[in-house]
């Protein structure tokens, strides 16, 4: 009876496989859904359909469960690549899907993935991967696990030749797959509440006896934490891919045509002063002077410091298109108070970076007043480094009271962060230009202001640190800001003339808030003149040029007691 009654039981668990089978075909989910979203109609050609998993270490089961996968998604394995166009723009593209086995990344899937960034190199066209996984296949054991290797092998491979590669992480995005390939991109966007992380909500509950907080590893907390660039719904990730694609076009041709641009500016430069055609101009080259109107340093602090003075907000919106904001030091923050992406500049791809201070109280508390932490300025390396990567001019926009003398700051290494970016700006083989809109105080400031070009605006001020703090420190009575002014010689008049900045931008009186959008033009003049004139060169001599630039800055020292080397027995 017992033989008759285990028949039956084998027989009823085989017809309800059958029927499973059979509901699975009926009720088919697809591999490549993003593919299908962002790809232009018609275009996409697959790279290699029929790889498949081979089951290496005969594992029981695994055959079984990889038959029912392919039914069910009529694909051989869980990523699906190749070559297509978005908005026009050719790329290569992978999409690595939760539909087949979870999207686990096993032996076929690190191949494929691989593959994709070869075939990016060796056509030199971008790469967009898009990742669901739960992580590294189990059943492959090692062999699993070493393709988070090879496939972060591919990515710096790709990295080292200039590629770019753009990584969007959906839901989920866990284990191997975000701690290999995924993690590298150069641009990394992710859907809104995409679950990413190492280790599992409930593997990390376990282990530290804690509930976790709501959000927690969801794609908002990835960007808050400066580990994600941007979050972009699915119906806006197309336009968004193809802008991004747009912006990395560094064409001959439009800077050729920027070149013209940049021509018509030059002619407009006259002893440090940016020509705008009218008295007031040719006033201060003359006196220093807006015609009839004397202007003491401390009036330039209030000015500089006006509340309603354009923050760098305004000036991207009037001098880039396209700006796309970057964020994260993909070491644990997100820092607002330096705001840093992509933009077009008259047609060529830039990188625009700034501190950001707010328009009223609200935005300021949420900015801390434009004073970054050493995330801050992380970020704006890591922007900068990928601008002289891909050769994007960079731009950068000084207006803060100085970086945040916090004790996380200091705990986080506020010091290295700025030395770090003194070093690394002043060989940076791209052009750079810098522009001081308001006030710019101390090793702050300086942090992100290592120029081929340093323009000031006529009411921007830039010193060793505030008047404030030079009366506290020098005469112990902060109530001399006035005098401190004076003899700081902080305005773009003094900077100017002394050398350490190279150009004043004329502002109408009272401050470039009065007609911002009819006086941008002059600063666009003149931002243009100066990167025309800079994109003549290559990355090795504007490195050595901008070396000797701040080499030369020797103050009041005396030449005839200068030593140019050790004597014999010093």
């Amino acid at each position: 009876m017992a033989g008759t009654g285990n028949t039956f039981k084998a027989k009823r668990q085989t017809l309800m496989s059958f029927r499973t089978m059979r509901a699975k075909r009926t009720q088919r989910k697809e591999v490549g859904e993003y593919l299908r979203l962002v790809c232009d109609d018609g275009c996409f050609v697959e790279i290699e359909s029929g790889l498949k998993s081979r089951d290496p270490l005969n594992f029981p089961g695994y055959g079984k469960k990889l038959e029912e996968n392919r039914i069910l998604t009529d694909e051989e394995d869980s990523c699906v690549a190749g070559c297509g166009r978005i908005e026009g723009l050719g790329c290569v593209m992978a999409e690595l899907s939760r539909n087949f086995m979870m999207g686990s990344m096993g032996t076929a899937a690190g191949e494929k993935l691989t593959m994709a960034f070869e075939e990016a190199d060796r056509r030199e066209l971008p790469l967009i991967i898009f990742s669901a996984s739960g992580g590294a296949r189990m059943q492959e054991g090692m062999f699993s696990l070493m393709q988070m290797a090879k496939t972060s092998a591919a990515a710096k491979r790709f990295s080292d030749h200039g590629g770019l590669y753009i990584s969007v992480l959906t839901h989920p995005t866990t284990g191997g797959v975000s701690a290999s390939y995924a993690s590298l991109g150069d641009v990394i966007l992710a859907e809104p509440g995409a679950l990413i992380g190492f280790a599992g909500p409930r593997v990390i509950e376990q282990t530290i006896g804690e509930k976790l907080p709501a959000g927690f590893q969801r794609a908002e907390f990835q960007m808050e934490h400066g580990f994600v660039d941007g979050i972009v719904p699915k119906d806006e990730m197309k336009k968004k891919l193809g802008q991004l694609l747009r912006l990395h076009r560094n064409t001959k041709s439009a800077r050729d045509i920027f070149r013209l641009i940049g021509k018509q500016g030059a002619e407009t430069k006259q002893d440090g002063v940016f020509d705008t055609g009218d008295d007031k101009s040719r006033s201060l080259r003359k006196n220093g002077t807006e015609g009839n109107v004397v202007l003491r340093p401390f009036d330039r602090v209030t000015l500089a410091r006006e509340q309603k003075r354009p923050k760098i907000t305004d000036f991207i919106e009037a001098l880039f298109d396209d700006f796309v904001e970057m964020r994260g030091d993909r070491l644990g923050k997100e820092d607002p108070a330096i705001l840093g992406g992509i933009a077009s500049y008259h047609g060529i791809p830039v990188t625009v970076i700034g501190h950001r201070k707010g328009h009223d109280l609200k935005e300021n508390l949420k900015y801390n007043f434009g004073m970054p932490e050493p995330e801050g300025y992380r970020k704006a390396l890591r922007l900068m480094k990928q601008a002289e990567k891909f050769g994007r001019p960079v731009i950068t926009f000084i207006d803060t009271p100085g970086a945040y003398p916090g004790k996380d700051a200091e705990e986080n290494g506020q010091s290295v962060a700025i030395a770090e970016n003194l070093a690394q700006m002043s060989s940076l083989r791209t052009p750079v230009v810098v522009v001081v809109t308001g006030e710019g105080n101390s090793g702050g400031a300086l942090a992100i202001g290592v120029g081929d070009r340093i323009l000031m605006l006529e009411n921007a001020v830039y010193s060793v640190l505030s008047p404030e703090g030079f009366a506290s420190i020098l005469w112990k009575k902060a109530d001399k800001i006035s005098e401190a002014c004076e003899v700081m010689k902080l305005t773009a008049q003094d900077l100017v003339g002394a050398g350490l900045a190279d150009e004043l931008i004329p502002e109408p009186e009272g401050g470039i808030q009065k007609d911002f959008y009819s006086w941008i033009r002059i600063l666009d003049a003149a931002i243009a003149a100066d990167l025309s004139e800079l994109l003549k060169y290559d990355g090795e001599e504007l490195a050595r040029q901008r070396y000797e630039k701040f080499r030369r800055i020797e103050g009041a020292m005396n030449p005839a007691v200068r030593t140019a080397g050790c004597r014999e027995g010093d």
